[in-house]
């Protein structure tokens, strides 16, 4: 429709060399809506040289939240932001997986395999699956990177007219989830939660478009193929509803497993939406 605002021009923030590069200002909470350039959610920065004045100057950023394992970071580590500090919290790390299967490492061993035969492999052993985001919430480094992202929202709060930008490396899941429960802290509903979480698929349209007619190529069935897309740089909606589902079940709310894992009270979410909410339009 001519005219019609997508989710890339509206919350999109335009920074050069950056996957997936977003904000969290203006979704609707109730009757108020989160401010606008305070909190920003994108890919890996590495190669965003570029972007360092527009984060510095225009979004005035305090910390970047890195929830990449230690090796990405070293091996691509973050752009300088002056004015800013850079905190490490890997969710998940390589000593945290479990034993590599001997069919898996066969394949992605092999000079000759190809990424479809290492795709395969992956696919047909059920590796990615809904189980995805609960490892990442539930198990202790993960708790205690996302434990640390509420410690650096907790410390914006106190400089006015700062910004936060958390990222991993394709901006969607790591990064998806802390977005996830920052929202949950705002009192967000579901349907917004899931809206942006969705919203990875608006902003790497192109090349999932791309990723999509190999798979149609291929034959994939539809499941498959939502794998295959998940790999290429998009999210799969079940992933993040079982996430949450999860939590609900385990902790009673979102809200409970917050206060419960990651010591973000009732009290410290009032605080958070009275600073970072605004009247809405």
């Amino acid at each position: 429709m001519a005219g019609r605002t997508t989710d890339v021009e509206k919350y999109g923030i335009g920074l050069d060399g950056v996957v997936n590069a977003r904000e969290l200002g203006g979704y609707r909470i109730g009757e108020k809506v989160i401010k606008r350039n305070i909190f920003l959610r994108t890919g890996r920065l590495d190669q965003a040289q570029s972007a360092a004045d527009v984060l510095a100057d225009k979004y005035r950023l305090l910390y970047i939240v890195d929830f990449r394992m230690s090796e990405e970071q070293e091996s691509m580590p973050d752009i300088e932001v002056r004015g800013c500090t850079h905190i490490a919290l890997p969710v998940l790390e390589k000593a945290d997986m479990d034993k590599p299967d001997p069919d898996v490492v066969k394949v992605v061993s092999d000079p000759d395999s190809t990424p479809l035969d290492r795709f395969n492999i992956i696919y047909e052993k059920g590796f990615i699956n809904n189980t995805l985001y609960v490892d990442f919430l539930c198990k202790e480094r993960g708790k205690k990177a996302y434990r640390g992202f509420f410690e650096a929202v907790k410390s914006l709060a106190a400089e006015e007219g700062r910004s936060l930008l958390w990222h991993c490396t394709d901006g969607k899941d790591r990064t998806g989830l802390a977005s996830m429960l920052l929202l949950s802290a705002f009192g967000a509903s579901r349907e917004t939660i899931i809206e942006d979480y969705m919203m990875t698929n608006s902003f790497n349209g192109a090349k999932l478009a791309e990723a999509g007619k190999q798979a149609e190529e291929l034959g994939f069935s539809a499941e498959k193929t939502g794998v295959y897309l998940f790999m290429a740089g998009g999210v799969i909606r079940d992933f993040m509803e079982h996430a949450i589902d999860t939590l609900e079940e385990r902790y009673g709310s979102v809200r409970g497993y917050l206060s419960e894992e990651l010591n973000v009270s009732a009290g410290d979410c009032h605080d958070l939406r009275e600073c970072f909410l605004g009247d809405g339009v």
